[in-house]
């Protein structure tokens, strides 16, 4: 095999503290360097190993109006059947070169359905959820199970589940999605495979509650015949009730001098998996977090990237050095280790609750896992 004549490795010899002083030994030692496909730790110190993350994500906030408008017309100009797998829009973070991802590690995008129309099933490693801000009629089928969907609904979905749609209703349907895709893509882990082409008649006709429901959906309670942790949470649907209810008791415990809250007027619960308590997917965590109106959270931050969307309510976001006001069904990212902080300004006239509340997703649990999780501060982040 020849010398490599065109090596992607290009070393400069620079006149600066903490390097070595500019010769011409020193130039064809970086000349060796090149050919042979080695990088000196010395030239690379300041990139590699910085005093803290340096996110290649930036703050950004799309608009859910604007985000409704384009969905619409690609429903109405864009298949949803096989072969493009979904009539789904991602968020493309505007430092990432065009790519479709939110942060390096999330994937978040807007799926719009038609009315009458089926997505077709599919199966990924991907680890999955869907979460919907507004609307009802559509339901998703995992595992054969139909599952209706509703507003303020959260539907997790481990990875290499089956799964399909259907909207039943007269008029479209948008929900969120998010996926662990770019943390899949850069770890070359991902599998993909199609399912069928139609959903049975028995699956277009959904109960009120789904079949995981009806195993795992009772507080404190598990089936015993289901014994063992497994790795992403069997219960499909946690209902916007259940959430909404948690979320009142914490602020009326902190109004009554209890603890409850993780501060002042700031009230937030994690979705977790019935069998372990813990997080609902292995690699995305979710919340929700409600923030009296008046209330500004204390600035915190963490490794680890969020998009957070908007439930209800309007208020100020601050990350990082810029800042927006928000309002129901926008969504906004925080990169690692940006600080955040909101201030709730809802009103009774923009919120069933007469607070913000905000829906976020992380990829948390993948830095706990690897013992590489910090954070500070006691916001939304916590």
């Amino acid at each position: 095999m020849g010398e490599l004549t065109d090596s992607p490795v290009r070393l400069r010899v620079v006149d600066a503290p903490d390097q070595p002083a500019p010769s011409a030994e020193l130039a064809e030692l970086y000349r060796g360097f090149e050919t042979e496909l080695l990088v000196p730790l010395w030239t690379e110190i300041g990139d590699l190993m910085p005093p803290h993350p340096r996110s290649r994500a930036v703050p950004h906030v799309w608009r859910w109006a604007n985000l409704l408008r384009l969905a619409d017309q690609a429903g109405r100009v864009v298949p949803v059947g096989r072969g493009g797998e979904r009539r789904a829009i991602a968020l493309a973070n505007p430092a990432l070169g065009g790519k479709p991802y939110a942060t390096p590690t999330l994937w978040a995008a807007i799926q719009y359905l038609m009315p009458g129309e089926d997505a077709p099933e599919h199966r990924h490693t991907q680890h999955a959820f869907r979460f919907v801000v507004e609307g009802d009629g559509v339901w998703t089928v995992v595992g054969r199970d139909p599952v209706p969907m509703g507003r303020g609904d959260f539907l997790p979905q481990a990875g290499w589940a089956w799964h399909a749609h259907h909207n039943a209703a007269d008029r479209p349907m948008a929900w969120i999605d998010g996926l662990d895709i770019p943390f899949q893509y850069a770890t070359e882990s991902q599998f993909f495979e199609f399912g069928r082409d139609t959903i049975s008649d028995a699956e277009r006709t959904t109960p009120d509650r789904s079949r995981s429901e009806r195993l795992w959906g009772h507080p404190g309670l598990r089936p015993v015949s289901a014994p063992g942790p497994q790795p992403g949470t069997p219960l499909l649907a946690y209902r916007w009730k259940d959430t909404d209810a948690a979320l009142r008791d914490q602020l009326e415990l902190e109004a009554g001098g209890h603890p409850g809250t993780v501060e002042r007027g700031h009230a937030a619960v994690r979705y977790t998996n019935p069998t372990t308590g813990g997080d609902v997917l292995p690699t995305i965590r979710a919340e929700m977090h409600r923030i009296a109106t008046g209330v500004e959270t204390a600035p915190s931050r963490a490794v680890g990237s969020s998009v957070y969307q908007v439930f209800d309510g309007t208020g100020t976001v601050t990350v990082g050095g810029r800042s927006w006001t928000v309002s129901r069904g926008d969504l906004f990212v925080v990169p690692s280790w940006e600080p955040l902080s909101v201030r709730s300004e809802a009103a009774p006239s923009d919120s069933d609750s007469g607070a913000l509340d905000l829906f976020r997703f992380s990829d948390a649990p993948i830095f706990e896992a690897l013992s590489l999780h910090r954070s500070s501060g006691e916001g939304p982040h916590q």
